[in-house]
């Protein structure tokens, strides 16, 4: 077994590029400008304002807030 393997929110960073045709860092800078939001508020902006499912929605902001240490 691959000691390489993701884990985690960006185990779905390859499927949600594929799926909406942005990269994560796109993504992330839409979470960041709509700081200091809440978790659940910044998956809804993904959700409502993007059409992103509510589980790639909640990988990026998860990945986001614990990137830039406010999770």
């Amino acid at each position: 077994m691959s000691e390489d393997k993701v884990k985690g929110p960006a185990s779905y960073f390859p499927s949600i590029e594929k799926k909406y045709g942005h990269p994560i860092s796109e993504w992330q800078g839409i979470v960041r400008s709509a700081y200091p939001a809440k978790h659940m508020e910044l998956v809804e902006i993904l959700k409502r304002d993007h059409e992103m499912g509510h589980g790639h929605a909640n990988a990026i902001v998860a990945y986001t807030l614990a990137e830039d240490g406010l999770k």
